[in-house]
């Protein structure tokens, strides 16, 4: 994937150095270093610059990022998956259940990033595979795929500012209040590798904000709405958990398959900055088949109102 970013030096911007400049751009100490080695990667008004060259007003700078490789022991496969998204620097896909998003032990061949593979490999193009948020295998929606090290680097610094908003929608066992926020710690559970449980002495801050949609008293389900503070492992499945409101069919923390065969779970809206453009992107999904089989959801007409509301 090779990208040309084109920049103009204004008088606000200089003097300063082509380092210091794309530094506030987001671009990292890793790209600069590639930059270097690349020929042609930097040019000041169509010449070879270093990244300690000055910068004056109206100067015009090139960047060339190139990516002539494919991330390495990822096997490309023809697998569904839904692309709600995409554009020179990011991809935006809506993960099916049952998929893992990286490849793992007796997961080579069936992960999202086998999926993405194939789709570049069938379009011509190499991919270094960056997934920015991460969903359980089980679990689906929306996920952002950086289509190069730029966008990785700046999408990777807004998820760690929490600057990468994500709401999340599920159904949980009985009928919960109307709104709560579940402020419990988070760690591993003793002897397993996977498990993770509320531990107020070692674990991880984990806050998590809920609010009620709907309840089905005869299957005695509630369809909640849930936005994160914090983004701990099992988080939404720990913590719902934890106050005596478990996913159905979830079988690390609840293994009742009378509904539906896995955990509810879904990421149903995202809301970022573009990275490159700087452009307000927001996406929704609409659930899937086997959830919206067990609950009544409204038809989405737009994303108007639906961060609005903390809760």
């Amino acid at each position: 994937m090779n990208r040309t970013f084109t920049y103009l030096i204004t008088q606000k911007d200089s003097p300063c150095t082509v380092e210091s400049y794309l530094k506030k751009r987001g671009y990292s100490h890793p790209i600069l270093v590639q930059l270097k080695k690349t020929q042609n990667g930097i040019l000041v008004n169509q010449k070879w610059a270093y990244v300690k060259t000055i910068l004056n007003p109206d100067d015009k700078l090139e960047i060339h990022l190139e990516e002539t490789a494919s991330s390495e022991h990822i096997v490309p496969v023809e697998l569904p998956f839904s692309i709600v998204y995409e554009d020179e620097d990011i991809l935006v896909v809506n993960k099916p259940a049952d998929m893992p998003i990286h490849p793992s032990i007796n997961n080579y061949e069936n992960t999202l990033a086998n999926a993405v593979a194939w789709y570049y490999q069938s379009k011509g193009q190499t991919l270094v595979y960056r997934a920015i948020n991460r969903l359980d295998r089980d679990t689906t929606g929306l996920l952002v795929i950086a289509k190069h090290l730029l966008a990785g680097c700046i999408l990777s610094d807004q998820m760690l500012n929490r600057q990468i908003h994500r709401q999340y929608r599920a159904i949980v066992c009985g009928k919960t209040e109307k709104e709560g926020i579940i402020d419990a710690p988070i760690g591993r559970a003793e002897d397993s590798t996977v498990l993770r449980r509320i531990d107020f002495e070692h674990g991880e801050t984990a806050r998590t904000r809920y609010r009620l949609l709907s309840y089905d008293e005869e299957k005695d389900l509630s369809y909640i709405s849930l936005k994160l503070d914090t983004g701990r492992t099992h988080q939404i499945r720990v913590h719902m958990s934890y106050i005596g409101h478990p996913l159905p069919g979830d079988f690390l923390y609840n293994p009742d398959y009378r509904y539906i065969s896995r955990q509810p779970l879904h990421s149903y809206g995202l809301k970022f900055i573009h990275p490159l453009t700087g452009e307000p992107l927001s996406f929704t999904a609409h659930l899937p088949a086997d959830m919206a089989a067990l609950v009544k959801e409204p038809e989405l007409t737009s994303t108007e109102g639906l961060w609005d509301n903390d809760f």
